[in-house]
């Protein structure tokens, strides 16, 4: 098979289209003939040398993928060669074929292309996984979203207008926002020209929010504690503004608030297991009912990775960006 591989850590050029052995679906895991990918900034920073896989993990780029299953590995149920599904993975999903432990699999949803479906399980496992399992958030409570044209973003939108909460979010441009309150963003804020705390309190008459979805991590940590409301949750799924900031305790236990920091790589396979299964038991209902909806910003072919890599960087799209393999 071809796969997307790094010989050599660096930028978008690093990525190169090479033959590589295929894998070999092993106790509990399916073959999966991959048909699109998506990208994830985890992505970019395992081109770029900084975030390795786990050990045992597929050398390869790829957090989730789309396609059809090849072959069963042993102990395998459930499931039939032929059937569509997309899949959460540790990597791998940059290639034609991809090994995925069974309970990392979801059906394609009744009313999507089985393309469309590879936008879906990283980002609906994360946002689910954090904003709804760790941080609870409740019907009438208020979100803030950091980088809410995200892919991340636009999902959490979503995911949190049907449970019934209210809905800030962050980001840099006027067309960014204003695809954030087609998809249901209550409050808009535009980082580059307005403080995100003074606006969040003024919509929400002093209160703040209840639940902040950070990407941001240490440049945001102070800001994020001042905007969170009392019993407040900050849940934090990345750092591009940095690894080591400065923490109130005295403001945070004045809030009775709580952090939480997580990511989805690399937990162990059951947790992983947890998560997909909550998700296609709330989330996949919604999916199909047409309630919920990838957001895509465009499909490239898989071979040129390198392009979409460079669109993720510069932060020009709105959702996701997909790959997909030559047809």
């Amino acid at each position: 098979m071809y796969a997307i591989t790094i010989p050599e850590p660096g930028g978008p050029e690093a990525l190169v289209w090479d033959e590589v052995p295929d894998p070999v679906a092993g106790e509990g895991e399916v073959l999966v003939e991959v048909v699109a990918g998506a990208v994830n900034r985890a992505d970019l920073l395992q081109r770029q040398g900084f975030y390795n896989p786990p050990p045992g993990a597929s050398p390869y780029p790829g957090l989730e993928c789309s396609g059809r299953i090849a072959a069963l590995g042993p102990g395998v149920s459930g499931w039939a060669v032929g059937d569509e599904v997309c899949a959460l993975l540790t990597g791998g999903g940059y290639a034609e074929k991809v090994a995925v432990p069974a309970g990392q699999l979801l059906p394609v949803p009744q009313g999507l292309t089985i393309d469309q479906a590879a936008a879906l399980p990283e980002v609906v496992c994360t946002v689910w996984s954090n904003v709804f399992m760790i941080a609870h958030l409740r019907p009438g409570e208020t979100l803030l979203v950091h980088g809410g044209s995200s892919g991340i973003g636009t999902m959490a939108i979503q995911l949190a207008k049907a449970v019934g909460a209210k809905v800030a979010v962050t980001a840099g441009t006027k067309e960014k926002l204003d695809r954030c309150a087609e998809l249901g963003a209550d409050i808009l804020i535009n980082y580059r020209e307005q403080d995100f705390v003074a606006e969040l309190k003024q919509a929400t008459d002093g209160a703040g929010a209840d639940v902040i979805l950070d990407n941001m991590g240490a440049k945001y940590l102070d800001r994020n504690v001042r905007a969170l409301a009392v019993n407040g949750r900050l849940a934090i799924i990345g750092m591009q503004g940095g690894v080591k900031g400065e923490l109130n305790i005295g403001a945070l236990l004045g809030k009775r608030a709580a952090i939480s920091a997580t990511t989805l790589r690399a937990r162990p396979a059951a947790e992983k297991a947890a998560i997909v299964a909550a998700v296609r038991e709330h989330v996949w209902p919604l999916v199909s009912g047409g309630h919920v909806r990838p957001v895509i910003d465009r499909e490239i072919p898989m071979p040129d990775a390198a392009t979409a890599h460079r669109v993720v960087e510069d932060s020009s799209h709105i959702g996701k960006v997909l790959l997909v393999t030559p047809r």
